[in-house]
């Protein structure tokens, strides 16, 4: 049974009467307290009374992340900052952080949210959660602490790094269910099999992880090398962190919490909604929140959605797993390739172990892609000849799945950097316009 059963199996009209009515609310909420909003309605002409429909959405204005860096820190806060109970940031490493605003409902709600994902995730109040998330500014370890707290598990709010002491904990403290990252995940298992400590016969039993793409194969090979059921959560900083959506047992799609979240799927051309079931890039209109409400926010991901119901139970809208992002997108000899179906392929070699890299630079006119990835030990131990002979056979793959020609190079086991936090997947060495 799902932890709110109203809301997340309410029949699907029912559902949308009360998502337009949010809608409305939100929509003349942001109009009113919010001058960046108000100017860009008024740019395109539309004032709150206009929305009548959910389709009407589409005639509200495209937020994106610049927007929120040019109004840092609080230009699109919509309540005094005494109202104001928390305030989350992204890390900023590309210019301005994002700041996220909570009010004491905003908060409850998210914990609301949360708790949806870890209870579909199967954690339930008796269990140890061992919360391997970073603590701080970013979202994700204040999120599933609040999330976990609110189902009532024993919450260790280990945060990231301090890997081989994560590992005596899950030991120690007999953790059943461990969140973090899904690189990270790896990186643990790596690390208790240099310690001789297998992951497997501990009594954990489930991890959710999120915040960053990963892969179906990624996936299995969390579940594989740590004896777990893998789990997925999804969100943003700007839309409050983790919690917009999550998966069931069921592994078949992310449940939208769409009493908070409006999902669309548009033509990242043109910002027109495309049918259900088309892939495109995935628009969300927050509409519970309200330090800081987001209108048709672009989150560049690209995904389809499914309207369905879940063998779960769940009457949500689906979202499917990401199969990348517009703005990640590599243009390779003319072909558009994404990190997420390299990594696909290099979960399919056995020879190599899951820590990779994408080297892109500049080939005259083209993107040329250079593919750095882990040799398992045996292999390189094994010499040059051996190395080669994996490395053709890798590019080969590349080369008959997706059509392009990538330069491979097997690296040294542990040679590339591990992540306590999100992988560092891309290096663009190509000179800045």
């Amino acid at each position: 049974m799902p932890w709110n059963e109203e809301f997340e199996c309410m029949p699907v009209e029912q559902r949308q009467k009360f998502q337009l009515e949010k809608l409305k609310e939100t929509v003349a909420w942001a109009y009113d307290r919010i001058p960046f909003y108000k100017n860009k309605l008024d740019e395109k002409g539309v004032k709150p009374d206009d929305i009548r429909s959910l389709e009407d959405v589409s005639k509200l204005p495209v937020t994106v992340k610049t927007d929120l860096r040019d109004n840092y820190p609080f230009g699109l806060c919509a309540v005094p900052m005494k109202d104001v109970v928390r305030v989350h940031a992204s890390s900023g490493t590309t210019g301005k952080p994002i700041t996220g605003p909570y009010t004491r409902e905003d908060m409850d709600h998210w914990a609301e949210c949360m708790a949806r994902n870890l209870w579909a995730a199967g954690i339930r109040p008796d269990d140890i959660v061992q919360n391997a998330y970073g603590y701080g500014l970013f979202t994700g370890g204040m999120g599933f602490h609040e999330g976990a707290t609110r189902i009532g598990c024993s919450v260790v709010p280990t945060s990231s790094g301090q890997t081989q002491r994560q590992i005596t904990l899950l030991q120690d403290f007999k953790t059943d269910a461990f969140l973090s990252t899904p690189s990270y995940a790896l990186t643990l298992a790596e690390r208790a099999e240099d310690m001789g400590v297998n992951l497997r016969e501990l009594p954990l039993r489930v991890g959710v992880f999120g915040a960053e793409p990963w892969t179906p194969a990624m996936r299995k090979e969390v579940e594989e090398r740590m004896g777990i059921k893998a789990m997925e959560a999804f969100g943003l900083t700007e839309l409050g962190g983790p919690g917009v959506s999550f998966d069931c047992e069921a592994q078949d799609g992310l449940h939208i919490n769409e009493d908070y979240y409006l999902a669309e799927v548009v033509d990242p051309e043109t910002f027109e909604p495309l049918p259900i079931g088309e892939k495109g890039e995935l628009i969300f209109t927050s509409l519970q929140r309200k330090a800081m409400p987001m209108l048709r926010y672009r989150t560049k991901d690209i995904t389809r959605l499914r309207r369905e119901t879940c063998s779960c139970g769940r009457t949500l809208l689906k979202m499917d797993k990401l199969s990348g992002r517009t703005d990640d997108m590599l243009i390779i000899s003319g072909v558009n390739i994404f990190p997420s179906q390299i990594e696909s392929l290099l979960l399919e070699i056995p020879e190599v172990e899951p820590q990779y890299v994408l080297v892109v630079r500049k080939k005259g006119y083209l993107d040329h892609l250079t593919v750095r990835v882990e040799a398992k030990k045996e292999i390189y131990d094994a010499g040059p000849e051996k190395e080669a002979e994996i490395e053709k056979k890798i590019a080969d793959h590349v080369k008959g799945m997706l059509g392009i020609t990538a330069r491979i190079r097997l690296v040294e086991p542990k040679l590339i950097e591990r992540s306590e936090g999100k992988a560092k997947r891309i290096i663009d060495e190509r000179p800045k316009e």
